[in-house]
Formats: C-alpha cells, sequence, structure tokens
C-alpha cells in the first residue's frame, strides 16, 4: 500500500534517510510515483538492524558439524524400482511443479540480455531456457502430462525474459495456464554510514534478495496459491545456468514420498576434498550446507571406512520440496548474509559516484539457510556428467564456463 508524501517524508526522517527525496523534484511523473511506491514498501527496521549487524564481528559459536546420510542413485538396487514407481504415479497424476531461478543477467559470460537467453555454443544454438524447456517436456512426455513451469525473474530481466519467451513461442507451455513468471525481491542497497543509496535512475538502489528469497517470493507472488490450484503437492527448484539439470526425476520424487521428507537435494561427489563447494551436512543435529571456508582441512580430508569423503556430497542447487515445506519456509524472511560490494550512486549533490573499491552493502538469503526447518531431508547422489553442467564464468576461466558445459551437454546427448 503507498504512503502519501508527508507520511514518507516522516519515516525518512525517523530512521535519518531524508536524503532520498533530495532529487524527487527532478524526476519525471512516472519516476515520481515509482519512487513513492519504492519508499513506502521498504522495511527501515529491517534495513537498520541489518546495517547494525555489518559493523558487528560475527560470534563464534561451537556448532557441531557432522556428515549427513545420502543414497547413491546408481546403488539403489532394488530399491531404485520401487522409488521410481513411486514417483511416476506422482508425477503422473499432476502433483509436481518446477521452479527455475533466473533473476541474473549474464554479465560474467559477456552477455547482455537475461543468463537464460544465452547460447552456449551448441550447433543448435538453443538458449539455456530452451535447453532447459527441453528437458522438462522429454521428461514429462514419458508420463503424458504437462509439468508446470513457474520462473522467477528480477525487476531487471523480467520484462526482457518475459520478450524472449513470447518471441520463441513460449516453448510450447502456455503463459498463465502452465507457465508463469514472477520476481525475485529486491533489498535496498545502504552505504558504510547505513544511508540507503540512490542509483543512477534516481531510484533507490536495490539489490536482489538472494537465492534464498525464492520461499517467499513464491508466497507474495500467488504462485504457491496458483500450485495448490494445479493440484501441485511437490516443487523442484533448480538455478537457469545448469544445462543438464533433471528437473522431474521419479526416483527423487519417489525417495521424497517413501521416507516422508519434505525437502530431498541432489548432489554430486566433490571432485577433490578442498573444491571450492558447498557440501550437505547436520548442523547441530539439522540438515544444513555448509561453505568449504567452514571446515577445517582435517575435516575435508576425513574419511570413512569405504575410502568416501565424510564431506563430500556437494550441493548443486537442485533440490525438490513440498508445498507445505516451502508455505512453511515462506512464512518468515531467512537470516540475511551480507555482502560488500562496488555500487554507482548519485550522491548528496546530484553527482554520480562510480566507485573502484567496495563501497556499499547488500543483503542476501541462502536458500538453504532454510533447510533446518525440515522434518526430514533426502540426499541422493548423482552423477555430474548426468545432471551438472553449470554455465557460472567465461570460457577464459576454464571452470564451470560454457565451453565445459558445452561438452559435458553434448557427451551426455550423444552429439559430440
Amino acid at each position: 500500500m503507498q504512503k502519501n508524501i508527508e507520511e514518507i517524508k516522516y519515516e525518512l526522517k525517523k530512521y535519518g534517510q531524508e536524503h532520498l527525496l533530495n532529487h524527487y523534484e527532478t524526476l519525471d511523473e512516472t519516476k515520481k510515483k515509482e519512487l513513492l511506491e519504492q519508499l513506502s514498501n521498504i522495511n527501515y527496521e529491517l534495513i537498520n538492524s541489518l546495517y547494525e549487524k555489518s559493523k558487528k564481528e560475527e560470534k563464534t559459536t561451537e556448532d557441531v558439524i557432522e556428515p549427513i546420510e545420502y543414497l547413491d542413485k546408481f546403488k539403489l538396487y532394488d530399491d531404485y524400482k520401487r522409488y521410481s514407481a513411486i514417483g511416476k504415479e506422482a508425477i503422473k497424476a499432476g502433483k509436481l511443479a518446477v521452479v527455475t531461478m533466473a533473476g541474473g543477467q549474464g554479465t560474467r559470460l559477456g552477455h547482455s540480455g537475461p543468463k537464460g537467453t544465452y547460447d552456449i555454443g551448441l550447433d543448435s544454438h538453443k538458449s539455456l531456457f530452451e535447453l532447459l524447456a527441453d528437458g522438462i517436456k522429454d521428461e514429462a512426455k514419458k508420463y503424458d502430462v504437462t509439468v508446470p513451469w513457474f520462473i522467477m525473474t528480477s525487476k531487471e530481466n523480467n520484462d526482457e525474459t518475459v520478450r524472449f519467451f513470447e518471441k520463441n513461442r513460449f516453448f510450447g507451455y502456455h503463459k498463465d495456464k502452465n507457465l508463469f513468471f514472477f520476481k525475485q525481491g529486491q533489498l535496498p542497497m545502504v552505504d558504510t554510514e547505513g544511508k540507503i543509496l540512490i542509483g543512477e535512475d534516481g531510484l533507490v538502489k536495490e539489490a536482489a534478495d538472494g537465492h534464498g528469497g525464492i520461499y517467499e517470493a513464491l508466497i507474495k507472488n500467488k504462485m504457491t496459491a496458483k500450485m495448490k490450484e494445479l493440484g501441485v503437492e511437490w516443487v523442484f527448484i533448480g538455478g537457469v545456468d545448469n544445462c543438464l539439470v533433471k528437473m522431474v526425476d521419479p526416483v527423487l520424487m519417489g525417495i521424497a514420498i517413501e521416507k516422508n521428507a519434505s525437502i530431498a537435494g541432489k548432489s554430486i561427489v566433490k571432485a577433490n576434498p578442498h573444491e571450492k563447494v558447498g557440501v550437505f551436512c547436520k548442523k547441530n543435529g539439522k540438515p544444513y550446507v555448509v561453505e568449504y571456508s567452514e571446515i577445517s582441512e582435517e575435516m575435508a580430508e576425513a574419511v570413512d571406512e569405504n575410502g568416501e569423503l565424510l564431506f563430500g556430497e556437494s550441493h548443486i542447487l537442485c533440490n525438490l520440496f513440498s508445498l507445505a515445506a516451502i508455505e512453511k519456509m515462506g512464512a518468515n524472511p531467512l537470516p540475511y548474509h551480507i555482502a560488500y560490494k562496488k555500487a554507482k550512486y548519485i550522491d548528496k549533490d546530484g553527482n554520480l559516484v562510480e566507485p573502484t573499491s567496495p563501497n556499499a552493502y547488500k543483503f542476501e538469503a541462502f536458500l538453504f539457510d532454510a533447510f533446518g526447518e525440515a522434518d526430514n531431508m533426502a540426499v541422493l547422489r548423482v552423477k555430474r556428467e548426468e545432471e551438472f553442467a553449470p554455465v557460472k564464468n567465461s570460457d577464459d576461466v576454464g571452470v564451470d564456463c560454457p565451453k565445459t558445459a558445452r561438452k559435458l551437454y553434448e557427451a551426455f546427448h550423444g552429439l559430440d
């Protein structure tokens, strides 16, 4: 609900953010309206508390980090058929929806549009979005269903993403029938004095609230309500940049259903003990993903009686949730993590400042911080070469780049 200008001025003064209206009179009517809408919806108490947190040193706690149990998809033997049958039945009954997190731009790839519109260099010249659409439809066809597809965009790329889908006839989907777009949440960026920044466009400088904002975004945008209308009970959530992601997986579904696990995640074994990835574990007895920087060298190298790494299950952002779990996790915001970034802004005199070093804080939530809310969680180890071909870096980096993803994709589909 938009507040009037006097209410906004009162709130800005209360929180020491009066500068946000400094250049209000220079804006056109459309921008004025948009700025007032932004200022009406900012949770100043939250931003203030996050800024105060940035000034405090994190207290180290004596967390107990333990390995998590997992199933290896290729060592299930007779159980494989049972899990697969359970999952297939649920998929055929229309109980599965898939969500693609696609709020980012392809900047690191030298691409000016939304990351999902990027062509990784296959002979077909298919975009990441089309490769994902193919994967969903090919699997769904086996069960004679259409799996609803929900795509989380951002304020920055939503319009361009929707236009791209329109241009490509929605890749066989039907907008607002079985294809739905919704926007990721945003939070203002603040400087080192706690002042909210004004961007080049004269509006509040905002940044996406991290992939942990997915739960709240699904609820606020009424996507969970839409899922219920469609009879959905399970939701797979993955990123747009993994061109081998398998979102419709009856084995994963079957495991979650049989084990009564409200979350099931896919893992791949670490390439080496010191690969810089987050790994599934238990933190103080609850499911968690621990960053490589949070475990000691001794823990990273520890192995079990079979020589397998105790902390070897990499989190690849491929997770299945019950709809009830998503509603539970989205009821309250997750804890925010603080990142120190470079951000252009307009100063109090109306000048554009382009910093050469970090100057602002952004706040983001991580999807796996909600795992501890799960009643039960299952982890399924899959093969890297079959389900994980991420496109995160440019080719000159040489890892998780278009070249490596293309090679994995072509090998898996017999195109090499």
